[in-house]
């Protein structure tokens, strides 16, 4: 089986329900209260795990309890976590997520902690050479940046996550194989006021395989270097938006390297993000393969 492996933020999420955002200096009863992980690659390897790809978290984590339960959580889905480092004396990265009934939108306040940055042993490098796909997000920079040299001299393609215009990004987009920006990151970077003048933009300045510019409700944007294809978002009832592109990013790995074009991946990334936001938990929400593909049937569109 081929395997991904990423690396990037890893966080302890507290989901609050609400049946509105609260005006400021009031109080609300949540409707209900949850504790999930979080963080775009460890979010994004959950999901590909779900939809039956092998998949490896390698990182650095606290031994607190923020830490055993991300631990915990990323067993549980089958993610491997041999390959994690676990600190005493440290906080882990935490979140406080609101996620509005009637908004059917999250508003999230973020504590990163103060865990030092992740360097690759002996195991943890074997690790990124042997796998199929790199996942990054922007995120533990340094060792991101030694990871994606290494994918490269061992043909290991990379998925990049392109949500937050993070310090240093720029050294990351040159080793990115698949490119996958949100449109606030592909417009932001790039200086273009069209997403699609931005995808050619960043295709032609650092030459991934693809580019997909994810655009929210609005579905996104395929470019190739041939042309532009527009991938549509699936509606659905939402109950949770959280994680989303997180999931989103995951799926598509999983479609790849269960050797989908890029444009099937796309369709099938979508439809696993819209049946994901029907529930509540960025990762438990996550479908399996078989419920992602009767949903694309009903919406006409066979895997």
């Amino acid at each position: 089986m081929k395997k991904a492996v990423g690396i990037g933020a890893c966080v302890m999420d507290t989901l609050i329900n609400v049946p509105n955002y609260p005006k400021e200096d009031t109080k609300m009863r949540a409707d209900a209260l949850k504790q999930a992980g979080g963080g775009p690659v460890a979010t994004g390897l959950v999901a590909a795990a779900k939809l039956g790809s092998e998949t490896e978290f390698i990182g650095v984590l606290a031994d607190d309890a923020g830490g055993s339960f991300l631990i915990k959580d990323f067993k549980k889905y089958g993610v491997k976590t041999d390959n994690i480092d676990v600190l005493s004396g440290y906080r882990s990265f935490t979140s406080v997520i609101w996620l509005s009934a009637k908004a059917s939108s999250r508003t999230c306040v973020f504590d990163k902690g103060n865990l030092p940055p992740l360097k690759l042993s002996e195991n943890q490098s074997k690790a990124v050479a042997e796998a199929d796909l790199l996942m990054i997000d922007g995120n533990e920079m340094s060792g991101a940046l030694e990871a994606v040299k290494l994918a490269k001299d061992n043909g290991t393609k990379v998925l990049y996550d392109a949500g937050g215009l993070y310090d240093g990004v720029e050294e990351l987009l040159p080793f990115a194989d698949i490119l996958i920006p949100s449109e606030e990151f592909a417009l932001g970077i790039t200086g273009e006021k069209k997403t699609e003048n931005a995808a050619k933009k960043l295709y032609e300045k650092y030459n991934p395989d693809v580019v997909v510019v994810t655009e929210g409700k609005k579905g996104g944007i395929l470019y190739d270097g041939t042309r532009l294809t527009a991938y549509p978002a699936f509606p659905v009832k939402a109950a949770d938006t959280n994680g989303a592109g997180d999931v989103f990013h995951g799926a598509f790995g999983a479609g790849y390297l269960k050797g989908y074009d890029f444009l099937k991946c796309c369709y099938f990334a979508s439809a696993v993000s819209a049946v994901k936001c029907t529930g509540v938990g960025a990762r438990e929400s996550v479908p399996d393969f078989d419920t992602v593909k009767k949903f694309l049937k009903e919406n006409g569109y066979e895997l």
